[in-house]
Parts: C-alpha cells; structure tokens; sequence
C-alpha cells in the first residue's frame, strides 16, 4: 500500500497492485477514499455573491442540484485551485477542492468585501465509486433513480441512515459517482455497505489513478500547475467568461492573457524507450535541440495507448516544432512527439 499527504490528509494511493487496480478501474469497478477532496462551505445570504467572486466561470444559471467546475484565480490571473461547485442550499455552497487552502482565500476575500457569509470546512467526505460497472453498484445501493443524474449533477439522499450527497463525478473518464458522507463517524459503515454492494461485480479498493488520468489528459492542480499557469495555458477557455457582467477575481489580468494569447499549452506526450514500470508525478525537463522548452509533470506506460505517455507544459514553439524533442527520465533522455490530449 501507498499513501501521500494531500489538504492536510493522508490519502491512500495504492493498495498494492497499482496495474490490477488501472486494470479494474477500465473493465470493472473500484472504490476510492478520497475524503482529501475538502468541502470549503460558503454559508450566508453572500454565499453566491462569494462563489461569484472567487471564480471566472459564469455561475449565472447555478441551480441546486447541479455540480459546476469552477477554475479559481488570483488577482494575476494564476490559477490557485480548480474545484467543482455544487450549492447545496439556497444560502450554501460547496467547493469540493484540489490541494490548496482555499478556505483561507475564500474568508479573507469575504472579510474583504464585508460579505454576510461564513466560510468553513463542511463535515462532508466523499468516497468515490468509478469503473464502467460503477452505475451497478450505484444502483445496487440506491435504485435506479442514479440513472437520471446527469454529469456533476446530485442529489442528497441517505443509506441505512448515513446522510448523503450522491454526485455523479470522480476524477477519471470511466463513469461513476462520489458519495459525500455528511457524517465523519459513519465511515467504517459506508466504506463496507459499498464494499459489500459491489461485490457481484468484483470491486476493489484503489485510488486515483496515474496512467488512467494521463490517458483522459486530466489536470492535477499543483502537479501539473506552477506558479504562474493560467487557465489558458491549460485549455480551460470555456469555464473562463472575462465579457460576463459580473466582476471576479483577476478580471482584468485574464481579459489581457485572452488577448494577448499564451507562450505554453498544456499537452501530451508520446514517449520512446522501454516500457516504464510505473506512473510517476515528477516534474522534469522537456528540450527542444537540446534548449529547455518547459516541463513534464507526469509520465508512465499506458496499455491501452501501447506507449510510454506524458502530460506537459511546453512553450507553443515547441508544441509546434517537428522534430528534436526529448524528455529527461530516470531512463535517460528520451525522444518524445507531441499528441493532442486527451489520448484516449
């Protein structure tokens, strides 16, 4: 078993079998512990005032019920976390965050603005379900009216008293739900109702996965980010509404990265040389004739691509030179292609 630190938490990255567990992951279903996704609650007669402010994204259509992915920007127009929003309540909303201390940023930008709205980390944690068999044992658990949710929509519902919010998202491409537990002490309980409802359609226990993320062209916030990556950079033009009316942080610093375009693009990488015996999120270097062209965040062997693939931050000239890229590995140099993402 693995396990690293994310939002203050201990979260379990492997339990032991990182290729059984992709393997599952793409043909059966797995269940993951991913209550490191921390809910920052916004709670208040400003609590929509408050999302507005904090993201790009137009929230002008936000209902109950329906999840939205939300980039958050600073004054710069950096992006400091990418959540997804879901208001729970009239007066409520959540970000289910990436690893950063958003809580923080979110209180002082209330306290800032003299808005009416507490801010606070809600007793929420969510357990994910993903695999294409997912939608059975969400079903086995709930009925079938999980077939109904759309993607990041959800409902809140309960299990043999367990209070819940059932959302049909989770950090791969494969399908699935989360299932945000409102009540920490029920853990154990709802870790082995699932384990127990998934057990005809052989679930197993995992974690996000490395080469199933690379293949969908995922974003890891803080893995594949720096210091000064915007939202462009990323591709994430469609959440970001610079024309919208409404004023939000780093309005002004993203309407001149608009147009003015960017120098990097976010982007695959086809990799040469054996296959590598695991994923890994190191950041190193990718050179163009020997010059540095910007950085690989993370790379392994994909089964379903038949290659060794990766995930960069490289400069648009490199992006569209024809020849002579190379990537630093724990192999040595290697030769690497440009590929559009997602892979798969």
């Amino acid at each position: 078993a693995a396990a690293n630190v994310y939002n203050h938490m201990v979260m379990p990255t492997s339990y032991g079998n990182p290729l059984g567990e992709y393997q599952q992951l793409i043909n059966g279903v797995v269940m993951w512990d991913v209550a490191v996704e921390r809910q920052v609650a916004l709670r208040g007669p400003d609590a929509l005032r408050l999302a507005r402010m904090l993201t790009p994204r137009n929230l002008d259509k936000l209902v109950i019920g329906q999840g939205k992915y939300v980039p958050i920007c600073n004054y710069e127009g950096v992006i400091i976390n990418d959540p997804v929003l879901l208001q729970v309540a009239d007066n409520e909303i959540w970000l289910s965050i990436a690893d950063s201390d958003i809580g923080l940023w979110a209180s002082a930008i209330a306290g800032a603005h003299n808005m009416d709205v507490r801010v606070f980390e809600a007793d929420a944690s969510p357990l994910a379900i993903q695999g294409p068999l997912a939608i059975d044992v969400a079903r086995a658990l709930f009925g079938d009216w999980v077939d109904s949710l759309n993607y990041f929509a959800f409902k809140q519902t309960e299990l043999n008293g367990i209070p819940l919010i059932v959302a049909r998202s989770g950090w791969s491409k494969q399908g699935g739900f989360e299932l945000y537990l409102r009540d920490g002490s029920r853990g154990t309980d709802l870790w082995n109702l699932v384990a127990e409802a998934g057990v005809p359609f052989g679930i197993v226990p995992g974690a996000p996965n490395g080469i199933e993320r690379l293949e969908s062209g995922l974003i890891a916030y803080g893995g594949d980010t720096d210091n000064v990556t915007n939202p462009f950079e990323l591709g994430l033009d469609k959440f970001i509404d610079v024309d919208q009316a409404q004023d939000f942080i780093g309005k002004a610093a993203l309407k001149v990265i608009k147009e003015n375009g960017t120098k990097r693009r976010f982007i695959g990488l086809k990799i040469g040389g054996a296959p590598f015996t695991a994923s890994t999120e190191t950041r190193v270097d990718v050179t163009l004739n020997g010059s540095y062209v910007g950085y690989s965040s993370s790379y392994g062997f994909s089964p379903r691509v038949g290659s060794n693939i990766g995930v960069a931050m490289l400069s648009v000239a490199a992006i569209a030179a024809s020849g002579g890229l190379e990537i630093v590995t724990e192999q040595g140099l290697l030769p690497a292609e440009v590929v559009a993402l997602p892979f798969i």
